[in-house]
């Protein structure tokens, strides 16, 4: 039998066709697994060119070799780490204090599997509040709702579906994106058992109007004995607002905010999928919400929806933290939302857009085109760009503002200022293409008309 070398045994593997519908028979040397894997997502886009997604897309060769030394770890398993478990103690606190926390109280708080999950844990504390207190005043608690914007990222819309709360989402109006008291009269009552303002919105960055809708619940408990308490969706703005704005009352220096979330993996500068969510102090946290368990080893208390997950996100934020300080943070948040202040000026300029965010709080720019250009619009500009390589977001916008196309760029802080005017260059120059040509893009069908829509790799 004739020796093969090799390469024509690795050559071999190459070749063997991967199986679509069935688990494959056979395996391949490491080597060809690994190959095979980066082959298929070639035609991947660069993250770093990601300009549709909030999530973090840089990494400093040190933080990627913390996460390699802990990502075998379960961060569950309490007993087998404590000092993992000690670094999410320890940055709960810290984050309890960047958010003006109250002095003298027990701070709670728990890393989560992105904002979704820690959204999730905070409607639920909540939901059982409200429901506890309302049969202790034997009354009935079984139509709880929520008072939301149709600004609001999906992740409510599944809580309130999910755990069969109420929707009372106020609708949106060309020109305002943001959620105000405006229809509040009608949307909260009794049963609410929270209203969700977001510091650093999907769709345009900004911020709802977090101190008028604060008030109004004020003037709406003298009138009616119902106390109402806030949640702070910061999935964005968290880690920019305490940086760049600390005059700026948005926490919970507002004595309704009972609970905010925050996303490590978008400006906390952790890779996905990291969130917090902090509580004003501990008893807002229901007692009911927790389980102790000691089948890992010692007995230890567990208040997420997930159980077992991996722990480098949570050392990568501990080294995040450590690694910049505060005045690091204010920096690196002072320089992105420097650079998305002269990419809105330069797009802006050029005369084809109008600026959607009015206020540039976090490093979102968002545009729509002028009236005017009526053979484009906002989804052929995205497509155009990303031959570029560049992917950025164009949806419509929820109702009742529907009528309104976004393009939307979120400015990373891995990008200097010469990128950024490469960046400005390649939106101006399709669109004076498509000015010139036409353009044949069309918004997607949603089943869901709350869904953003965005330009995808």
């Amino acid at each position: 039998m004739k020796h093969r070398a090799p390469f024509d045994l690795l050559f071999d593997e190459f070749n063997e066709p991967i199986p679509d519908s069935h688990f494959p028979q056979y395996g391949m040397s490491a080597r060809a697994a690994k190959a095979t894997v980066n082959s298929e997502s070639w035609s991947d886009c660069q993250p770093v060119m990601n300009l549709s997604s909030f999530v973090t897309t840089f990494t400093e060769p040190e933080a990627l070799e913390i996460a390699h030394q802990h990502f075998l770890k379960n961060y569950i398993d309490h007993d087998m780490y404590p000092q993992m478990f000690e670094m999410e103690g320890r940055m709960v606190r810290w984050l309890h204090q960047l958010w003006n926390g109250p002095k003298n109280v027990d701070p709670y708080g728990t890393a989560t599997v992105g904002s979704s999950e820690a959204c999730m844990l905070a409607g639920l504390a909540h939901k059982w509040n409200w429901r506890q207190a309302r049969e202790a005043a034997g009354k009935d608690g079984s139509r709880p709702n929520m008072v939301t914007g149709g600004n609001v990222q999906i992740v409510w819309k599944k809580f309130l579906r999910y755990f069969d709360v109420e929707p009372r989402i106020a609708p949106l109006k060309p020109g305002n994106y943001r959620l105000t008291t405006e229809h509040l009269d009608r949307l909260v009552d009794e049963n609410t058992i929270a209203v969700v303002a977001i510091a650093g919105q999907t769709f345009t960055g900004e911020d709802d109007d977090i101190q008028e809708i604060h008030d109004w619940l004020d003037a709406y408990e003298r009138k009616t004995g119902i106390s109402i308490p806030m949640h702070i969706d910061g999935a964005s703005g968290g880690f920019v607002n305490p940086f760049l704005y600390p005059e700026y009352v948005w926490d919970f220096r507002l004595p309704r905010v009972q609970s905010i979330n925050a996303s490590g993996h978008k400006f906390g500068l952790v890779p996905p999928g990291l969130g917090w969510i902090i509580f004003r102090e501990r008893k807002i946290f229901n007692e009911d919400l927790m389980f102790y368990v000691n089948y890992l080893g010692g007995e230890m208390p567990t208040a997420t929806l997930n159980f077992s997950r991996n722990a480098f996100q949570i050392a990568y934020q501990y080294y995040a933290f450590l690694r910049l300080g505060f005045d690091g943070y204010r920096m690196v948040m002072r320089h992105t939302v420097d650079n998305a202040e002269f990419l809105r000026k330069r797009l802006v300029d050029s005369g084809y857009f109008e600026i959607m965010n009015k206020t540039q709080r976090i490093p979102v720019v968002a545009l729509t085109l002028k009236s005017e250009f009526t053979n484009f619009n906002e989804f052929d500009v995205s497509a155009r760009v990303r031959e570029r390589g560049w992917v950025l977001s164009a949806y419509s916008m929820p109702p009742d503002a529907q009528t309104v196309n976004s393009l939307r760029v979120v400015v990373r802080p891995h990008l200097n200022h010469n990128v950024i005017d490469e960046l400005a260059d390649d939106i101006i120059h399709a669109c004076q293409w498509l000015h010139q040509h036409g353009g044949t893009a069309t918004a997607p069908v949603l089943h869901d008309p709350h869904k953003v829509a965005v330009s995808k790799c």
